[in-house]
């Protein structure tokens, strides 16, 4: 299950990424730095670039990539590692992680408040 500090985590990631993209079926991307920008525009990927101040916009975005993909989903962070391109990626919501049906959720600054 999926829980709301989960996507407060991802929205923190967020407010660092440089752009989000998805492939329309389950894999969602946060992109860490301009040559995963570049990278994922050369392999035909919409690429939406995140704006300093835009973490919860783009978070509603992918909670709409990720309610209309298939159930192999994920949303994976991916950075530049020189020499080791695998230590680039991080599980942000791994796939399997939401057997349950996962609502919107809701903003965790709200929460605190």
């Amino acid at each position: 299950m999926i829980t709301n500090e989960t996507w407060g985590h991802v929205r923190d990631v967020l407010a660092e990424a440089k752009g989000i993209t998805w492939d329309g079926c389950h894999k969602i991307y946060v992109l860490m730095d301009e040559q995963w920008m570049e990278q994922m525009a050369g392999f035909d990927y919409d690429v939406l670039p995140v704006p300093e101040d835009t973490a919860s916009e783009a978070l509603d975005i992918l909670c709409g990539w990720y309610e209309q993909s298939c159930s192999l989903k994920f949303i994976t962070a991916v950075r530049t590692v020189e020499g080791d391109a695998n230590k680039g990626f991080t599980d942000l919501i791994p796939q399997g992680a939401d057997e349950d049906e996962v609502d919107h959720p809701e903003d965790p600054e709200d929460e605190e408040n």
